[in-house]
C-alpha cells in the first residue's frame, strides 16, 4: 500500500472522527443547558406569586418556589443557579410568573429585583395607624412594630403649623403600590408625600385663617369621618362641632368614646361615657388632644370649609344618615322618632 495515501485516508478518519465526537458534546451541552435554563416550568393557577423575604438564602427560596409549584425540577434550578453565580445575588421582592417561564427568567428576575409583582394597598378612610400597620404587615410583608414607631417621628412631616405629636391622622388614606418588604420608613414618607400634595397651600393657608394648626383640623375630619358615610352630611356635621365649639358646648361625639374604650369599635355604653381620658368628649371641653383616625380628603375638606347653620345636635335617621336639630328639644323628637323607627324594624 501505497503510504502516503494510507496517512492521507488515516487523517480522513481521525479528523471526521473528532468532528463527530465534536457535534454530539455540542449537542450533549446543549441538551444540560435546556434542562438548566430554558425547558418551561408549567403549573396550574398562573400567574404565581411568590417572595422573596428579607434575610432569605437562596436555597430557601428554593425550597419556598418548590413548595409554591412554580418549579418542574427544584435540584435543576438549584444546580442551575449555583453554577451561573445567581445563588448569592437574589433580591427581596414579591414576583409574578406565568406559566411557562424557564429557569433562566426566573433566576434573572429575582437576581435584578424585576417582574416584581408590586402589592398595591388600599388604605381607607376612618382607620387608624396600628390597623394600617396591620394591613400592611399582611398585604406588604413588613414589620407592623417598625411602623407604628414610625409614627412618632413627627420631624417626617415637613409642613409648619402641624402642631401634632405624632402622625396619626396624617396618613392619607389612598391606593399605594409599595415594593415586597420594603423599608418602614419608605412607607411613611410616601404616605406623608401624598398628603403634602393634597394639603396645598391653599388648605394651609384656610387652616390659619381659622387658627387652627393642621393637627386640630386633622382632628375635627377624623370626628367627623367617624360620625358619617355620607359625603353630603360632612361638612354639615363639621360646622355642627364647630358650633358647640363657639357657644362652649361640650362636643359628646361617639367616635372619640369608641376611640378610648377597650376591643372597640362596639355598642356604646352609658358607663362608657365615663372613661377618663383627655379624649372624652362628653367629660372636657374642646377637641380631643389629637386626631382619632386618619380621615379622606372629603371630611378634611369638610373640616376646613363647613356649612355654615345653627344646628346644634343630631341622631341617626335609621336609613344611613342623621336628623339635625337646633334646640335640644327638637333633638329630643328627633331621637324618639328614631326609637320608634327602630323599634319597628326590629319587630319585622
Amino acid at each position: 500500500m501505497n503510504v502516503k495515501n494510507f496517512l492521507r485516508r488515516s487523517s480522513r478518519f481521525s479528523f471526521g472522527a473528532l468532528s463527530a465526537a465534536g457535534t454530539i458534546a455540542v449537542l450533549l451541552i446543549l441538551v444540560v443547558l435546556y434542562f438548566l435554563l430554558w425547558k418551561p416550568n408549567s403549573f396550574d393557577a398562573s400567574p404565581k406569586i411568590v417572595t422573596v423575604s428579607r434575610g432569605e438564602s437562596f436555597s430557601q427560596a428554593v425550597d419556598a418556589f418548590s413548595s409554591a409549584g412554580l418549579l418542574s425540577h427544584p435540584a435543576l434550578f438549584r444546580l442551575s443557579g449555583k453554577i451561573f453565580g445567581y445563588a448569592g445575588k437574589i433580591k427581596i421582592g414579591k414576583y409574578s410568573f406565568q406559566s411557562g417561564v424557564s429557569n433562566r427568567e426566573i433566576l434573572y428576575a429575582i437576581s435584578t429585583g424585576t417582574s416584581t409583582a408590586n402589592p398595591s394597598v388600599t388604605i381607607y378612610e376612618g382607620l387608624r395607624g396600628t390597623q394600617i400597620a396591620r394591613i400592611l404587615k399582611r398585604e406588604v410583608g413588613i414589620d407592623s412594630l417598625k411602623l407604628v414607631q414610625q409614627f412618632g417621628d413627627t420631624s417626617l412631616l415637613q409642613v409648619s403649623n402641624h402642631g401634632a405629636f405624632s402622625l396619626e391622622g396624617f396618613l392619607l388614606p389612598d391606593t399605594y403600590e409599595f415594593y415586597w418588604q420594603v423599608d418602614e420608613k419608605e412607607i411613611v414618607r410616601d404616605m406623608l408625600a401624598e398628603f403634602r400634595k393634597f394639603f396645598s397651600d391653599s388648605l394651609q393657608q384656610q387652616a390659619r385663617k381659622m387658627k387652627m394648626t393642621i393637627g386640630q383640623v386633622l382632628t375635627m375630619a377624623s370626628i367627623v369621618e367617624g360620625e358619617t358615610v355620607l359625603d353630603r352630611e360632612r361638612p354639615i356635621i363639621a360646622g355642627l362641632y364647630y358650633n358647640r365649639l363657639h357657644r362652649r358646648m361640650k362636643l359628646e361625639a361617639d367616635p372619640t368614646i369608641q376611640y378610648i374604650i377597650p376591643g372597640g369599635p362596639r355598642r356604646l355604653l352609658y358607663n362608657d361615657l365615663k372613661i377618663d381620658s383627655p379624649y372624652n368628649t362628653y367629660k372636657n371641653y374642646g377637641l380631643p388632644p389629637g386626631p382619632i383616625n386618619n380621615p379622606g380628603r372629603k371630611s378634611i375638606l369638610a373640616a376646613l370649609y363647613p356649612t355654615k347653620h345653627n344646628y346644634l345636635y343630631f341622631v341617626a335617621d335609621g336609613l344611613g344618615g342623621h336628623r339635625f336639630a337646633r334646640t335640644f328639644d327638637e333633638h329630643l323628637k328627633n331621637v324618639r322618632a328614631y326609637r320608634r323607627a327602630h323599634a319597628l324594624a326590629n319587630a319585622h
